[in-house]
């Protein structure tokens, strides 16, 4: 007989299940709370029969090992928790038990069969679900983020620059709003789609910002995340296919997606813009990005705010070379969209586009002036820009402070490694420094 190689779970060190765990969490808890949400009708309950899925796989786990597909037993362990819950929902509220240990296997349920329509319907509805206009646009955009990242209060907070305790109540506040005026799960009519397009179009290009740039964590981009909010700014086109700010954001998406690959170096280190292997840009999502300007230009709409950034990003995307980047035209765009869409964020962008067209001076006085804002001080890119102007102007001993206060404010473990090297070429350049 044919020896046939060891099938059962494999148990691993608690340190890397729940390493394991955290993962999953990010990756699949969208999924499981969307799919409970249609099932159970109640955001708040679907999150918490999300998170008790996952308390019941610590448990299982640890003693059986990792099941062969943690994803499936997740959604099924969940399914089966919603089922329990809807049965005791009258009779025994308040007195639930968890009941995954005795479950049945997960491949009772064939959730390949689910197909993709039917998922993006579930995450698209979720989105709009928590973007309803019931909500206050912050509300909207922190409850969203949160469900769909799977990231921690502080995470959101971090995204935000905005205290974890003032968005720990939006998030509470927004599902008990949700709750008492029975919001249903489901994707809007559309003709009530457009007052809440603009809420789900920041909250997908949030999600996609958190794994373009991680706000935490060890890895510097999460790849998962950019590819679900592609994903997600698709099927939102698909579903508004004339709306020309829905495109301006895939277009956007599409056109930054397109460098992923060439923006670490051999050890996962950050590689910037400019200084990446152009090669390696996806030549294919850079086609896709450009025909989707090509079609807002076709369809004449008002240039919007992703639009624009869409056309900023395209500059790079036409540029062969770095030195042939058209900074002058980046420069006018940005012009225009803080005049639409102002915020220091954008503002910091348009500083750093200033001084790739003028020289570093004029982007500080851009960049100097926004420490100066109300939650900008904390803001460790500003102070990372920051020092990357003072060190191209020559004041190296300020640009060095800039760069170890952005390596101290940071939650990411490789963009802390990189500033405090680039602190370190900044005291080689002025011995002086202690």
């Amino acid at each position: 007989m044919t020896d046939h190689p060891e099938t059962s779970p494999r148990r691993q060190p608690e340190d890397e299940l729940d390493q394991q765990l955290a993962a999953l969490w990010r990756v699949e808890s969208a999924r499981v709370i969307a799919r409970l949400t249609r099932q159970v009708g109640d955001l708040d309950t679907a999150e918490e029969l999300a998170q008790d899925a996952f308390v019941a796989a610590v448990q299982k786990w640890r003693e059986d090992g990792v099941p062969d597909n943690p994803a499936a037993w997740l959604s099924t362990t969940a399914r089966y928790l919603a089922v329990d819950r809807i049965r005791r929902r009258d009779t025994q509220r308040g007195k639930y038990h968890l009941v995954a240990a005795s479950q049945p296997q997960a491949q009772e349920y064939d959730l390949d069969k689910i197909v993709d329509g039917d998922l993006a319907d579930d995450l698209l509805g979720l989105i709009f679900m928590a973007c309803h206009p019931i909500l206050s646009p912050d509300a909207r955009s922190a409850l969203t983020l949160k469900l769909v990242c799977g990231l921690s209060t502080d995470d959101v907070a971090r995204a935000f620059l905005t205290p974890a305790s003032t968005i720990a109540q939006r998030i509470v506040r927004a599902k008990r709003t949700l709750a008492a005026a029975k919001v249903r799960f489901e994707l809007p009519s559309e003709s009530e789609r457009p007052a809440r397009l603009d809420a789900v179009r920041e909250v997908i290009y949030l999600v996609f910002n958190e794994g373009y740039t991680a706000t935490s964590g060890d890895q510097w981009m999460r790849g998962d995340l950019c590819a679900e909010a592609l994903r997600l700014g698709r099927m939102l086109a698909a579903l508004t296919p004339s709306d020309t700010e829905t495109l301006g954001l895939l277009s956007l998406i599409e056109l930054q997606a397109s460098r992923l690959r060439a923006r670490t170096g051999p050890n996962g280190e950050p590689v910037l813009l400019l200084d990446q292997d152009r090669t390696r840009w996806d030549r294919l999502l850079i086609h896709r990005g450009l025909a989707n300007i090509d079609r807002i230009e076709r369809l004449g709409g008002t240039v919007g705010p992703y639009a624009l950034q869409a056309a900023i990003a395209a500059c790079h995307a036409r540029a062969t070379l770095a030195e042939d980047t058209d900074w002058e035209r980046i420069t006018a765009l940005y012009d225009g969209l803080v005049r639409i869409s102002p915020s220091p964020v954008v503002e910091l962008n348009r500083g750093v586009a200033t001084a790739q067209a003028f020289g570093p001076e004029a982007g500080l006085e851009i960049v100097l002036p926004l420490f100066d804002v109300a939650g900008m001080q904390d803001y460790h890119l500003l102070s990372a820009v920051a020092g990357d102007m003072l060190c191209r102007s020559g004041a190296h001993e300020q640009a060095r402070q800039h760069f170890l206060r952005a390596a101290e404010l940071t939650q990411n473990g490789v963009e802390r490694t990189t500033m405090q090297s680039r602190a370190a070429q900044c005291a080689a350049m002025h011995p002086t420094s202690p």
